[in-house]
Order: structure tokens, then sequence, then C-alpha cells
């Protein structure tokens, strides 16, 4: 029969948890921390792709979020410094905390430079795994994405009463302009283009067309397609006004993703949109740019219950009557009932039925709620980036590109 001694573990000791998510409503979930140590507030949301965990992690517009992965191995491939999405990585910008189902394991890609851990710790982004995430998916598809905080601390010592005061305090993401903490510093030119397998990216030479993009949080995927289609992409802060943009003499004008509610960073952008609109230069959306470009036509957003997050949405555009697999990342939506006349609708979830793109009706303008970048995710809204290069052509008097 073994013996125990004084040192030894016994074996229905249970592990100390190292790491905490504290809801707003006093919930309590243990788990193993990893990533950065110390706390952050925020809101709790699911997102059920199954890769990609770096460039969610990375997109500005989770800022302000803890994303719970539902796809229990993460990490498992490692990091890199290719698989990013926000333009200054030194301002990591995107989600502040991470759940994971399984432990971090260590790497298996041949291009993985640094394991998952580090890199959560390098980005001050804190974690926890060990937890039954279907349980907090649950949790969040019946009551909604509550505020929580999120702790890791190595010692497994933790002021659980201040943790509760901290998250039923904060005041979530309803009124919060997070585009102005997001945006980029000082107008720039984005030359890379699009990923080739055992090449890397590239770099454009020759743009064929100018396309000023507004910086809400955008993401590099975006602007790398934009300019693999030959535009030159000059990047501008979210305040920019349209003077200073129509300045720049562009072909087109983009209107980037981000964080936060759309009405809060509209009380500065919409009447700069409104502006741009007066003009006939052709404007793509996306994301939180498709919610301004909404508001700015006179729609309305609302705050989602649960949101949509990952890689695997079903969305059907009405211009081809095709549904596409695309990727999500949203808290609030466009209210398709509030849409003024002359605003159409073009695409729609089959989820739930909520609006996914407009266009106006006549105009070269349009904008769509998901992520047509497909980063993470599917390429079947590639076409999209064609579609805004179609328009500026056609006003140019030169041959369509094939969308597909």
């Amino acid at each position: 029969m073994a013996t125990m001694t004084a040192a030894s573990t016994p074996p229905w000791a249970t592990e100390k948890p190292t790491a905490l998510l504290v809801l707003a409503d006093g919930t309590v979930i243990e788990g193993r921390g990893l990533g950065a140590t110390g706390s952050a507030v925020a809101e709790v949301c699911f997102n059920t792709a199954l890769t990609g965990y770096q460039e969610i992690l990375t997109d500005p517009s989770y800022a302000g979020q803890i994303v719970t992965f539902t796809f229990p191995h993460i990490g498992n491939i490692g990091t890199n410094d290719e698989d990013i999405e926000d333009l200054n990585p030194v301002a990591r910008a995107g989600a502040v905390g991470a759940v994971f189902k399984a432990d971090v394991t260590n790497p298996s890609s041949y291009r993985a430079a640094a394991g998952l851990d580090q890199w959560l710790k390098k980005r001050g982004i804190v974690a926890l795994s060990g937890i039954d995430t279907r349980a907090l998916t649950v949790l969040i598809r019946e009551k909604g994405m509550p505020n929580a905080v999120i702790a890791h601390a190595p010692d497994g010592i933790f002021d659980i009463d201040d943790l509760k005061r901290r998250a039923a305090a904060w005041s979530g993401l309803i009124g919060l302009d997070l585009a102005k903490d997001v945006t980029s510093g000082q107008s720039s030119v984005w030359r890379e283009t699009p990923w080739v397998w055992d090449e890397g990216f590239g770099e454009q030479v020759d743009p064929s067309m100018h396309v000023v993009a507004i910086d809400y949080g955008v993401k590099r995927n975006i602007l790398r397609l934009l300019a693999g289609l030959g535009a030159k992409v000059t990047v501008v802060p979210a305040n920019t006004g349209a003077e200073e943009i129509l300045a720049m003499r562009p072909d087109g004008i983009f209107l980037s993703n981000g964080p936060g509610d759309p009405e809060a960073t509209g009380d500065y952008a919409v009447p700069v949109i409104q502006d741009l609109l007066k003009t006939d230069i052709p404007v793509f959306g996306i994301c939180l740019g498709h919610q301004m470009l909404a508001l700015a036509l006179g729609g309305k957003t609302a705050k989602m219950h649960q949101g949509h997050h990952g890689a695997n949405h079903p969305v059907k555009d009405h211009t081809t009557g095709k549904v596409e697999i695309v990727s999500m990342n949203h808290g609030f939506a466009v209210d398709a009932d509030s849409l003024p006349t002359g605003v159409e609708e073009t695409h729609v979830s089959l989820f739930d039925g909520s609006n996914c793109g407009i266009t106006l009706t006549g105009r070269p303008v349009f904008s769509v709620q998901h992520h047509p970048e497909a980063s993470p995710g599917p390429q079947d809204s590639h076409y999209l980036f064609r579609r805004f290069v179609n328009l500026i052509r056609e006003k140019r008097g030169e041959p369509a590109l094939a969308e597909r």
C-alpha cells in the first residue's frame, strides 16, 4: 500500500483557482489563469469560430469585450507576427480577456513563433481556462452578454467582493465611444497586399485608384484586399473632417469596422459621413461603418441580446439570391424597420433575420454588417471588395471586374 508523507498532495485535493470570471449578477466562475496577470472589466461574448483565435483577439472591434471561445482547443497552432489585425500592436487594441475550455498546449505549426500563453502576456490579455464554456455560452444565450471582471492571480488570492462590485458598477457598452481609443493617431498610406502561401505578404507598387479609409478600428486584411485590387489606401483617424478627406481627392471612401456603440461614435462621425454623401464618390462600409452609414441615412441601431460572433454565420445576399457563410463580430445591429425610403436592405442574417447590408437606391453607396475580409473565416464575401472597386471603375468609364 502506498504511503503518504506530509509533503504529498492528497488525491482528493482540489486545485486552487488562479483565475476568476465574476459576472455583474455576482456569479463567480473559477478557472486556471494564463496570459497577463491583473484584471479587466468588460462585456462577455462567445465566438463560435474554429480557427483564427489570434485574428479574433487582435480585432479592434473586440475592444471592451472578453471573448469566450466555444471551440474547446485554442492555442494549438501558437502565434506569429503575421496573424494580427490591429494596425498598431503596441497599442494592443482588441479583446481585453479570453476564456478557454481546455488548457493551452505547446504549439504545433511551422508558422508558430511563440506559444499562446506567452503572446497573451505580451498583449496584456487576461485569460482563464478549464471551465465549461458550453454552460457559459448557454448563460449568454439565455440572459444576454453580461458585464464582468476577469482576473488572474498566480497565488490564487482575490478580493471577490471588490471584483463583484466592479462588475456590477461598470456601465457597459451602451453609450460608449470606443473608436476614439483604437483609431489611428495620424494619417498613413497602406501598401501591403494579401498573404500568399509560402511567400507572405506582397507590396503594392502601381495603384490605379485612391481610397480613403476612415479608421474606426480597421483590420489589416481589409486594407490588404483593397490594396490587392489596385487601390492606394490612405488611412485617416476617426475624427477626420469631410473637407480634409475630400481634399485628398479620393476615388472611393471606406468606412471601417470598430468597437462600441455606433450612436456614441456617430456624434462626430455621422455629420462627416452625411457631408461625404453629398458627393458622388462611391462609399463602402463594414460593421461599425455599416451601422454609422445607416445612422447617417436616417436609420437607427440597437443593442443585440447576444450579438453575432463567429466565422460560420449564414447571410443571404438579396442582390444575387445567394447564401454565403461569413465572419461576424458585432453586438449592435441596424434596425431594418427604421430604414427610410430610398435605403434598401441587401443582406440579411439567416440565423435571426437581422439586417446585414444596405444600399442607397441609385447611388454608389453600400455597406454590410459582416466582415467580408474573412480574417478569420471563409472567403465567401470577398466579392464585396470587387463590388466596391467596380463602382469606382464604372464612375471612371472602366470595365467591371468579375465579382466572383
